[in-house]
């Protein structure tokens, strides 16, 4: 018998073909970690799944990628769900995956951290960008559902605390597949037209998927880029969105967003009541000293009879004069005494009082006291100061005294 000989297309076909036909490879759930994990431009991701005994090549085409609620990573244990066939052209056979799970962590969850880490490092959260909330707003926004309970809680307690602020309600989706881009819409369009002071963004609770939207990243850029401060009120107290770590202050609720947003008034009127009776105490308190001021002032003399207050005055200022006086005189008189004193001990001192007694002083011709024989020479020209005048001499000789 002649042996049939088979192209190399006609064998991967029927492999292919047996292999579509195994109701276990058409529709399996393959447990693995990833690895050499790559996206293409086409939008394809390619990737190994792999365990301690073997590989096996994946390929996700770009429609069910685009469903994947977290990127994958190189090291993630995974369950992943498809077909395996052969790709005629290579001969290869690989998984044809339709949907990716983590191992153990819901995909959401796994999303959520992504989104939550990257945006982190970018300065999302940072404090230092988080806007303050204006303690006594005009105009409230809010952002959620016309339909939904949680904008019913919000209107019901800004009515009861804070009735003098007007409130705009920009309705949108807060679940499905239009809900994040309605919700950065909304946000954008009250920054551009300025409609309110403060935004509450937000819906009542419900599951992870029903939350999802605000944990998208383009619902967190838009509240980052916002300039109009952003409460965010999403769900109940444990639900956690990734709208809460960016907005400028976080509610637990719906309704604990509204009572964030507004003063109470009640509380309002108790500081008022307090101010408006401390007021009265400190301007009681004036009154009464203005009062006890003025009684001084009306009892005394100066008010009471002015002309004798002036005549009262002028008896003081004379008096005043005549001290004045007797002092100066008094200072003169020392100032007197203590000249002629000076005087009298000037007088003593000076040479002219010795000359009158008798005395002569000798000078040379340049004007200075000759005080030694030895400052003159025979023949030199001096003069004599006596009490009267002057004598000019010549010096014959000069004879020095034997001590």
């Amino acid at each position: 018998m002649e042996q049939q000989i088979l192209s190399i297309t006609q064998i991967n076909e029927y492999i292919r073909s047996k292999m579509e036909d195994d109701r276990l490879l058409t529709g399996l759930a393959v447990r693995g970690e990833v690895s050499n994990y790559k996206v293409y431009p086409s939008g394809h991701h390619y990737f190994t799944l792999k365990d301690s005994g073997g590989a096996l090549k994946c390929v996700m085409f770009k429609g069910s990628a685009m469903r994947l609620r977290f990127r994958p990573e190189n090291g993630m244990q995974v369950i992943a769900m498809g077909r395996i066939t052969v790709y005629p052209r290579d001969g290869v056979y690989q998984l044809y995956c339709t949907a990716l799970a983590l191992d153990g962590v819901g995909d959401l969850y796994a999303a959520f951290e992504q989104v939550k880490a990257r945006l982190s490092a970018q300065g999302l959260f940072d404090p230092a960008h988080k806007k303050p909330i204006p303690s006594f707003p005009k105009v409230i926004g809010i952002v959620t559902s016309e339909a939904g309970a949680a904008v019913h809680d919000i209107l019901r307690i800004l009515r009861r605390r804070y009735p003098l602020a007007g409130v705009k309600l920009l309705p949108v989706r807060v679940q499905g597949v239009e809900a994040p881009a309605e919700i950065a819409g909304a946000i954008r369009y009250a920054n551009r037209y300025q409609l309110a002071d403060v935004l509450i963004v937000g819906r009542g609770g419900g599951s992870m998927e029903d939350l999802w939207a605000f944990n998208e990243e383009i619902v967190a850029r838009a509240i980052y880029d916002s300039d109009i401060p952003i409460i965010s009120a999403v769900g109940h107290e444990p639900d956690i969105t990734i709208s809460d770590f960016v907005a400028d202050l976080r509610a637990a609720t719906p309704s604990n967003g509204a009572e964030l947003a507004v003063p109470d008034q009640n509380a309002l009127y108790q500081t008022l009541d307090s101010m408006n009776a401390a007021m009265v105490t400190i301007l009681s308190r004036q009154i009464k000293a203005a009062r006890r001021h003025l009684a001084v002032l009306r009892g005394s003399p100066g008010l009471q009879s002015p002309e004798g207050y002036l005549q009262e005055r002028q008896k003081a200022l004379e008096l005043l004069t005549a001290r004045l006086t007797t002092a100066q005189m008094r200072q003169v008189h020392r100032e007197k005494q203590r000249f002629v004193g000076c005087t009298a001990k000037l007088d003593a001192m000076s040479p002219l009082k010795v000359l009158s007694r008798g005395y002569a002083m000798a000078q040379k011709e340049d004007g200075s006291v000759i005080r030694s024989v030895k400052q003159t020479m025979p023949g030199d020209t001096i003069h004599v100061q006596v009490q009267d005048g002057k004598i000019a001499a010549k010096v014959l000789e000069e004879e020095e005294s034997i001590p």
